[in-house]
């Protein structure tokens, strides 16, 4: 059975950039914590990054290798430029179904993004805003960007301060040193 059409249903394990090579290879951006399971699996799908490029279609992965931070990847049947070309701008995706079980203290990145991030370290619980995404590449610990009431927020996804992440709520529970909130407050002219 094919999944769904909805974005929800599926996750992007990379983005393909151009062809590399001259028998059907192709360089794409890693999206995934996990490229090493490239090895793991042979049956992948290919979907466009907007609703506009038509249904996910089944591509089976002949090859891989890891190259200059990205993954070179050759999928059976695409033995030419021109047929390596085309794929440029898919995405590379597994069914959501199919991802790797995490640990319980875990969360995929994907699954944070439109959650509501609640301070719990008061008395009363207080909602800092929605998480619209994840900078992974900010420091030694990820950094949440959060939209609140008074605009950006950066929160740094550290384990001390999480408390409960609730994906069927679209909740995540933190305990917020005193002043980080009013870190990112923009300043007044």
């Amino acid at each position: 059975m094919r999944p769904g059409d909805s974005a929800a249903e599926w996750v992007w394990l990379a983005r393909i950039r151009r062809p590399q090579g001259r028998k059907g290879e192709v360089f794409a951006e890693i999206l995934t914590d996990f490229p090493e399971k490239f090895a793991d699996r042979q049956d992948l799908w290919l979907l466009a990054a907007d609703a506009s490029g038509g249904p996910p279609r089944a591509a089976s992965l002949a090859a891989h290798w890891l190259h200059k931070g990205g993954v070179v990847l050759h999928f059976a049947g695409v033995d030419s430029i021109s047929a390596a070309e085309a794929l440029t701008g898919l995405i590379v995706a597994i069914p959501r179904a199919e991802r790797v079980a995490l640990a319980e203290d875990e969360a995929y990145i994907a699954d944070l993004i439109g959650c509501t991030l609640v301070d719990v370290a008061g008395l009363q619980p207080a909602t800092v805003g929605m998480i619209e995404d994840v900078d992974c590449d900010a420091g030694p610990v990820a950094l949440l960007i959060v939209r609140g009431a008074a605009g950006e927020v950066l929160i740094p996804f550290a384990k001390r301060y999480l408390k409960k992440i609730d994906l069927p709520a679209r909740r995540v529970d933190m305990a917020l040193p005193e002043g980080l909130i009013e870190l990112n407050a923009p300043e007044e002219s």
